[in-house]
């Protein structure tokens, strides 16, 4: 998504190897113990992606907001994609997983996928930069996963780092938020980051926003608790909200502006085990002629070196200067 986003596009680094310990996530167990970090895994592989043979695709779909001091929010542009996602158990407990994704601006009226877009801050019209993204590969541990971005410098993210609990030794079990409503269980997802801002104002001088950039993403999972217990199924569906914010895209062209802001997103998100029929038809029209290979499987395990949008944007368009 993205919600698939953005937080496993990037370099994940487990604090530990160890072996997960108990709880059944070998398929064995029972009700799942959110108190143990091997169902932890267990459940978080299933809900984000599928033990099956083939992936599962999920979508998000809504419309990002831009925010100047303190006037009224002007909504900009839609923001929507897919991913298509699997995740693997491994002999140590530990999860792999494996994916792609794709994020696309759409116009506010016709929904259609963006080229070029009108900035009603400027009042220029630029070239509108889609996010592609298909080395999505990580490893979860029983370790909480920190990602490293942009210059080894910065200070990595510690996912959920608000509801995170830290041992006496200060590593970091990968125990997450989970809640039990009614039938229903439900997980908060968090990443804050800020680290160095790889399109640079030397080089970007109208895309550079700043010398650091710090997007986050958050987002509110409710799936079924009889799914996601149920070791015989391979997958649990979700409905999620999805909020975003960031400083202002690159491709907007706000470098020079003089506009102090950046944007707000709000967003659906939804696994249902329906194929491609779970991906926003505009959006499944658009990738199957453009795009297709985003709607096929991975066919490798091996690490990744997935970037994020600033990242891609740097290495894919030429410098301004």
């Amino acid at each position: 998504m993205s919600m698939f986003p953005h937080y496993l596009r990037h370099r994940l680094h487990a604090a530990s190897n160890d072996t997960a310990t108990a709880g059944g996530a070998d398929g064995s167990g029972g009700a799942l113990d959110f108190e143990n970090t091997a169902d932890n895994l267990y459940a978080f592989g299933k809900l984000w992606a599928t033990y099956a043979d083939a992936p599962v695709f999920s979508a998000f779909h809504g419309m990002l907001f831009g925010r100047v001091g303190d006037e009224r929010l002007k909504p900009l542009f839609g923001y929507t994609g897919f991913g298509g996602f699997q995740a693997k158990l491994l002999d140590t407990g530990n999860v792999r997983l494996r994916g792609k994704e794709t994020g696309f601006f759409t116009d506010l009226a016709s929904g259609q996928v963006l080229e070029h877009w009108d900035n009603p801050y400027t009042g220029e019209r630029v070239q509108v930069f889609n996010f592609l993204n298909e080395r999505i590969r990580g490893e979860l541990s029983p370790q909480m996963p920190v990602f490293q971005f942009g210059d080894g410098e910065d200070a990595p993210t510690l996912m959920n780092d608000g509801s995170a609990r830290q041992n006496p030794d200060g590593s970091v079990p990968f125990i997450l938020p989970w809640e039990r409503v009614g039938d229903n269980v439900l997980l908060s997802w968090d990443y804050t980051h800020r680290y160095r801002n790889p399109v640079s104002a030397d080089k970007w001088p109208h895309a550079c926003t700043g010398e650091f950039i710090n997007p986050s993403e958050h987002f509110t999972f409710t799936t079924p608790g009889q799914e996601l217990a149920d070791r015989d199924k391979p997958c649990a569906t979700f409905h999620c909200g999805f909020s975003r914010l960031s400083p202002w895209w690159p491709w907007m062209r706000m470098g020079q502006s003089g506009i102090k802001g950046g944007l707000f997103g709000r967003m659906h998100s939804h696994k249902g085990n329906r194929g491609f029929d779970d991906i926003p038809r505009v959006i499944l029209d658009y990738s199957e002629k453009h795009h297709p290979q985003y709607l096929e499987p991975c066919n490798d395990w091996d690490d990744g070196f997935p970037i994020g949008t600033w990242e891609a944007y740097a290495r894919e368009v030429p410098p301004e200067v």
